[in-house]
């Protein structure tokens, strides 16, 4: 305990003492666990909602769990599920109770049943809690046990310096029992910011996390855990005391269930994002969040120059033991802009906006310090942000699939949202019916009507699913595709991604090549070997086909 009390020192100098006896008394209530094994070149995260399959048979989460063993042939082996509790908007995430279950979805037992066949992820949503929960209706009674659960700001001061992730006022009016109150709210009205100043929300956080762990939650996902501690004259994300307390997290955590796995969630540019890796103290593992933004601009654009630049800054990247990238290309939002904003061109960005409304996507914005707004996340369903509607069905799934087959070659855990997994496309009438652009992407499928549609072999659905199949049962194989691997970036061609991985340990090297071209590109390698894709040799000269992708098993014989 004397790290974590160094560290509490630093926070919280004058009481410190006080709130390690009481991490003390918190964790003799949870035993502690071995420590058990790393991820691998096995694992895959699928990223959905408890409710993204609906049955009238039986509640989501059972659906879910029905789906996944029957369909998914063992191939996903870790489950994100989103914010799984009651909740009063945002899809989540304003929790109104953080230990409950959303009875519309199902109970604790669904949780255990689903945990029985899959390592889970939960979503741990730290910054903010729901206006309807008891914490804050207390608080707003005046029960002295929530007195500073909540940030009071004085509106005639000035918050110009803090960071805003979105186009909505930093701080809401609410009428409290003694008179009305001026709250820090970042991400909306709904959503009241927790004041973490006050260590009695740390400990109950703390008590949080340690459920979460004993119930089953291998990884945990810090949620917005940037915008933890706020201070007056400064932008508020990223402080000090945030780094501190996310320390401190990990570190109860370890003690008492050392196999749980963090990862943070922090949709900013690299440099910001990765700083939470600590120094192999804070997140296990970071949201990849340049990696949709520029694939997306790469297959669109048939170019893959500022893609292999990024990616080869990232092969000499210093990792920890244990900590890797956690690579997505979708997810429940949209696709974040703040990552690329020193890697791609206004120019180069507007034809990412101009290609997301043509498409029937929407935008948002946020608000600027300077007064003005600028657009942060494109909302479009990831298919649709790749391909063009005259594409033909087969021609939506090579493109997707190639985009796909980038996110499992690279350094790092790839994860899949559910839609991505079933080949889905824009859901428009859930932003027409609620108003939320999000919701372009997190249509509820019925059971029976995906099931009909994934058997159908003209289907879109059909042609990405049992295609992404293969290529996961394929990758599961291949060690140098392990996490911790090295990476090399190769260039080859402008329209082609490719990256050796390379196992040391097995003296295994492959070479992923993907071409986000709609044209043949011809190479001439000092590599070969045999596609495990295909099964087939391949030697020096190379003619990839549109939009192909081979991951080559080099013989250096």
């Amino acid at each position: 305990m004397k790290i974590i009390s160094s560290m509490l020192k630093e926070v919280y100098p004058n009481n410190y003492e006080e709130i390690v006896v009481k991490i003390k008394s918190l964790l003799k209530q949870y035993e502690k666990e071995e420590k058990g094994t790393w991820v691998s070149e096995k694992d895959v995260m699928l990223i959905t909602y408890g409710d993204s399959l609906l049955s009238d048979k039986e509640v989501p989460l059972q659906t879910l769990k029905r789906f996944l063993d029957n369909y998914s042939e063992g191939l996903i082996n870790n489950v994100h599920l989103l914010p799984m509790f009651p909740y009063s908007s945002d899809d989540g995430f304003s929790v109104i109770d953080y230990l409950k279950i959303n009875k519309n979805i199902g109970t604790w037992n669904d949780i255990k049943d689903l945990r029985e066949n899959y390592n889970l992820m939960f979503d741990a949503v730290l910054n903010h809690i729901s206006k309807e929960s008891e914490w804050f209706k207390e608080y707003l009674k005046g029960n002295k046990k929530y007195e500073n659960y909540f940030i009071e700001v004085n509106p005639s001061l000035d918050y110009s310096k803090v960071v805003r992730p979105r186009a909505l006022p930093l701080f809401h009016e609410y009428q409290s029992s003694k008179g009305i109150k001026h709250i820090w709210t970042t991400f909306s009205e709904d959503q009241v910011d927790l004041n973490y100043k006050n260590p009695n929300v740390l400990i109950d956080m703390l008590n949080v996390l340690l459920i979460y762990a004993k119930n089953g939650a291998k990884f945990i996902r810090f949620d917005a855990v940037g915008f933890l501690w706020k201070k007056l004259g400064t932008p508020s994300i990223h402080l000090k005391e945030t780094h501190l307390l996310f320390k401190v997290m990990r570190r109860v955590l370890d003690k008492a269930y050392p196999n749980t796995i963090i990862v943070s969630e922090t949709n900013v540019p690299h440099l910001e994002n990765v700083s939470y890796f600590g120094k192999g103290d804070e997140a296990h593992m970071v949201y990849q969040f340049t990696l949709p933004p520029l694939v997306m601009f790469s297959v669109l654009n048939e170019n893959t120059t500022k893609l292999l630049k990024w990616s080869k800054s990232l092969d000499d990247f210093k990792m920890y033991k244990n900590t890797t990238f956690f690579n997505f290309l979708s997810s429940h939002d949209g696709v974040g802009l703040r990552p690329i904003e020193d890697i791609l061109t206004e120019d180069e960005k507007e034809t990412l906006y101009n290609h997301t409304i043509n498409e029937g996507g929407k935008i948002n914005y946020k608000n600027n310090p300077d007064g003005t707004k600028t657009p942060y996340e494109l909302n479009i369903n990831y298919l649709n942000a790749i391909t063009n509607k005259e594409d033909t069905n087969e021609l939506k799934a090579k493109k997707f699939l190639a985009a796909q087959a980038i996110l499992l070659s690279i350094k790092g855990m790839p994860a899949i949202y559910i839609h991505s997994l079933l080949g889905s496309t824009n859901y428009y009438k859930g932003v027409v019916d609620s108003g939320i652009n999000r919701r372009i992407n997190r249509e509820k499928l019925n059971y029976h009507n995906l099931i009909k549609e994934l058997n159908d072999k003209t289907s879109l659905r059909y042609l990405v699913f049992n295609n992404l199949k293969k290529l996961l049962k394929v990758r599961k194989q291949i060690k140098a595709f392990n996490p911790n691997n090295d990476q090399k970036t190769i260039k080859l061609n402008n329209k082609v991604f490719s990256v050796l991985r390379k196992d040391s340990k097995n003296n295994e090297k492959v070479l992923a090549l993907i071409n986000v071209s709609n044209k043949v590109v011809n190479l001439n390698t000092e590599y070969k070997g045999v596609d495990l894709i295909k099964g087939i040799k391949i030697k020096n000269q190379i003619a990839l086909n549109p939009y192909e992708y081979l991951w080559i098993e080099i013989n250096d014989s």
